[in-house]
């Protein structure tokens, strides 16, 4: 997925998935002026559309693959 980072807050768990209300990791700033919040599913699912309808996409996604720095070392 092309990635456009900006200066946009970060996601976070309050931030839910359009199409099915998971955690978003990508937000889609769309051509029309509006956005759309992705989980990493549906956003690879509907990337080739996305990437014609959009200005910027926010992609966390990467945080995926991370522990959280708070996260108690029986979670690690």
């Amino acid at each position: 997925m092309t990635t456009v980072l900006t200066p946009a807050s970060p996601l976070t768990a309050a931030d839910r998935c359009d199409r099915c209300g998971a955690q978003a990791y990508l937000r889609v700033v769309l051509a029309s002026g509006g956005e759309l919040l992705f989980c990493a599913h549906h956003g690879r699912k509907f990337e080739p559309e996305l990437k014609k309808i959009s200005v910027e996409i926010q992609d966390e996604t990467g945080r995926l693959g991370t522990t959280p720095a708070t996260a108690s070392d029986d979670e690690r």
